[in-house]
């Protein structure tokens, strides 16, 4: 009987991808109260390395935030960020104007392309109760073709993300398509917008003491799947414990027996750019010719300026889930 695993593996921080994704890191901090300036009480960042806290302590970070935890602005170039916030809120504030809050289910799709800044900060929107947060940032490459598109900022509202509902499971449909069930449009440059490529975005939870069967891919594509929570699961002879990456033989159906625990699950699969990878922070091109140039480019206009009063841009408190694009047209949820 042909196995369909190929490989297992720990998942660190961020965890490993394979070509056309870039990086996938999970969040999972549960913040304390906040204040009326929307971050932990000041009293409880003593002794972390502010600007730089990336040490679980009390069961949450600071990331590069000093008042509010997150990402103050910092550029990106030549791919795509594709972020779901499961629990908590994210602000999103960029170079082009555009602005937004977003959380509880919300995934936002950012093309980077040619050039733009942005923040992401966590605002502790409860003063009353603790804000946990669950995210998930993953990177989609471009292809040499889509290095310099135009950026792009778009909202998936998780009203409107499909969900398959299966007798033990449930699939969030964030990209692809799920047994005949498809996502909504992404951003119109991705490499997900061409449908051979098969690009698939899905979180899937599972129920305890059951067995699911995972769908086979129709064509040539690299496909992992991400357990993140739960007990064990076994996939025929392989025993697979929480905090695993399991890159899977697309063209095989799967079969998962669950442990004593619901199992939480991100599947990331796609067609293969198939070209070179430069890398350096937040810039990903084909050659490192290319990083010195978006890196001159950056040091002289960086990416448009920025718009916003701070650096770690947060939205009023009072504000609801919104987006506001670059063209002025606000969406308010």
């Amino acid at each position: 009987m042909n196995d369909p695993v190929l490989q297992i593996f720990p998942l660190g921080f961020p965890w490993q991808t394979q070509d056309p994704f870039l990086f996938c890191v999970y969040h999972l901090d549960h913040y304390p109260k906040g204040t009326p300036t929307m971050g932990p009480d000041p009293k409880l960042l003593e002794g972390r390395t502010l600007g730089n806290d990336f040490t679980l302590k009390d069961g949450w970070r600071m990331y590069h935030g000093s008042t509010i935890p997150g990402f103050p602005y910092h550029p990106h170039r030549g791919f795509e960020t594709i972020t779901i916030v499961n629990k908590g809120y994210c602000d999103h504030s960029d170079s082009l104007g555009a602005a937004g809050r977003f959380g509880e289910g919300d995934v936002q799709w950012m093309t980077a392309g040619r050039g733009v800044q942005h923040s992401e900060m966590f605002p502790l929107l409860n003063t009353e109760q603790d804000n946990p947060l669950e995210l998930f940032q993953i990177w989609l490459n471009l292809p040499k073709a889509d290095k310099f598109v135009d950026p792009h900022f778009k909202m998936l509202w998780h009203e409107d993300i499909p969900v398959v509902k299966e007798e033990n499971a449930q699939i969030k449909v964030i990209a692809g398509t799920y047994r005949g069930v498809k996502a909504n449009e992404p951003a119109p440059n991705s490499w997900a917008a061409k449908e051979d490529n098969e690009v698939a975005v899905w979180n899937i939870h599972i129920d305890a003491n059951t067995t699911y069967k995972l769908p086979k891919a129709n064509g040539y594509v690299t496909r992992t799947l991400y357990f993140y929570e739960g007990s064990e699961v076994y996939i025929g002879d392989h025993k697979v414990i929480p905090n695993s990456g399991i890159a899977l033989d697309p063209s095989m159906e799967v079969t998962i027996k669950i442990g004593e625990e619901n199992a939480h699950f991100l599947l990331l699969q796609g067609k293969p750019i198939e070209e070179p990878v430069a890398k350096h922070g937040p810039f990903v091109m084909n050659t490192q010719e290319e990083i010195r140039e978006a890196m001159k480019e950056y040091g002289l206009t960086q990416f448009g300026g920025w718009p916003w009063p701070y650096p770690d841009n947060v939205h009023d408190r009072e504000k609801g889930r919104f987006a506001k694009y670059p063209s002025g047209e606000v969406i308010e949820k």
